[in-house]
């Protein structure tokens, strides 16, 4: 098996979602995503990320993301067989969030 990272990406100052209706219809399918990814057994970590960031380097310590543009909103990492599986499941977690998935295989 191969981990890899789904990711979600929001653009700061922009709603991902139309309106609070769909917010919340996005939320219940994730949910279910996760339930059955849980029972899969092909999960091994999901978590959402608050907006506020802290760039940290060995000199400084500035309020904000490190880069302008799309922010990492969220993840999953999954453990399966071979990025063909984790493209299917990314698609799946694309049309239950409404959002464009990335995915990134593990090195090593």
């Amino acid at each position: 098996m191969t981990n890899f990272m789904l990711s979600v990406h929001h653009v700061p100052g922009t709603a991902p979602y139309a309106s609070e209706d769909d917010m919340k219809a996005a939320f219940e399918a994730v949910g279910a995503f996760n339930e059955r990814l849980l029972s899969d057994g092909v999960l091994v970590h999901v978590n959402a990320l608050l907006p506020d960031a802290v760039v940290v380097t060995a000199d400084s310590r500035s309020e904000g993301p490190a880069h302008e543009g799309a922010q990492l909103g969220g993840f999953w990492i999954i453990d399966v067989a071979d990025r063909a599986a984790a493209e299917d499941l990314a698609r799946e977690a694309s049309a239950a969030c409404g959002q464009p998935i990335e995915v990134r295989q593990f090195e090593g």
